[in-house]
């Protein structure tokens, strides 16, 4: 059986806020911003290349904006999605080395709500 991680919900205060800093800042395509209700929303964005999406909204159970800590996202370049994130004005990390060979390699950044993300490169076998 095969078991796929399709969606990460992000607790988030400011859901327009969010949207922008996802999409507009960190490059993220938006798929939904879906209103079902005036009471439920749902904003899903996906990272370039990825089959698993992010999902932020009113309405739904989420936990405490800031809450979510660690998400990895793997790059083939981490300098080139550095200097990516930096052009697009994200406050992220310089490049930090944890180890020799590939996969050790890391930068990081925080959502507007505190939320922690790392960027690594991994080029693979």
């Amino acid at each position: 059986m095969d078991w796929k991680l399709e969606v990460v919900v992000v607790p988030v205060s400011d859901l327009e806020r969010s949207k922008a800093f996802y999409r507009d800042m960190v490059g993220f395509t938006l798929d939904h911003d879906y209103q079902a209700t005036d009471a439920i929303r749902i904003v899903q964005l996906t990272p370039p290349g990825s089959a698993c999406s992010i999902v932020m909204g009113l309405g739904i159970p989420m936990g405490e904006p800031g809450s979510l800590k660690g998400v990895q996202l793997v790059v083939d370049d981490v300098q080139a999605a550095r200097a990516e994130l930096v052009d697009r004005g994200v406050a992220v990390s310089e490049v930090v080395r944890l180890g020799e060979g590939d996969g050790g390699t890391f930068v990081f950044f925080d959502d507007p709500d505190g939320n922690t993300w790392a960027v690594q490169e991994y080029r693979g076998s």
